[in-house]
């Protein structure tokens, strides 16, 4: 099921965890609509942008994947509001501060990455399609928490 010109629902719920470990990661009508607005807002704009095709890491995660992947009761994947994602060969800090200055987000986090290594780390991204969204662009280390700055 296509989501959008470059994206399906098949790559945003695939997780290898989840086959590994017979987990249904199935996503219902709500979350299914929220990733379609995931990949309007966010996703195709980061495509067009760079002109490289790239597949998630991770999108929809029902809350028993989140458990077993020891993410927070509290994510925005398990709405289908959040994805993780890198784009070959372009720095990861890059797409992140590219986002920033581009789209409105609610969340964006440049994780896990090193300065110096452009590969590293991912960039996570939700959008709520209703509500506020926060315009929160912060980077995260897997230990410190700092603003996202060029």
């Amino acid at each position: 099921m296509k989501l959008s010109p470059h994206f399906t629902l098949e790559e945003l719920t695939k997780s290898s965890t989840a086959e590994r470990k017979g987990i249904e990661n199935v996503p219902g009508e709500e979350e299914i609509e929220n990733l379609t607005i995931l990949c309007e807002k966010i996703l195709e704009p980061v495509r067009v942008n760079y002109g490289i095709p790239f597949v998630p890491n991770s999108a929809f995660r029902c809350p028993e994947l989140n458990t077993a992947i020891g993410s927070s009761s509290r994510s925005q994947h398990i709405t289908g509001q959040a994805v993780d994602f890198e784009v070959p060969g372009v720095s990861n800090k890059e797409v992140a501060l590219w986002v920033k200055d581009n789209l409105v987000f609610d969340q964006l986090i440049l994780e896990f990455y090193k300065e110096g290594q452009p590969a590293s780390g991912w960039v996570h991204c939700s959008y709520k399609a209703t509500g506020t969204n926060r315009g929160s662009a912060r980077v995260f280390s897997g230990s410190d928490w700092t603003d996202l700055v060029e």
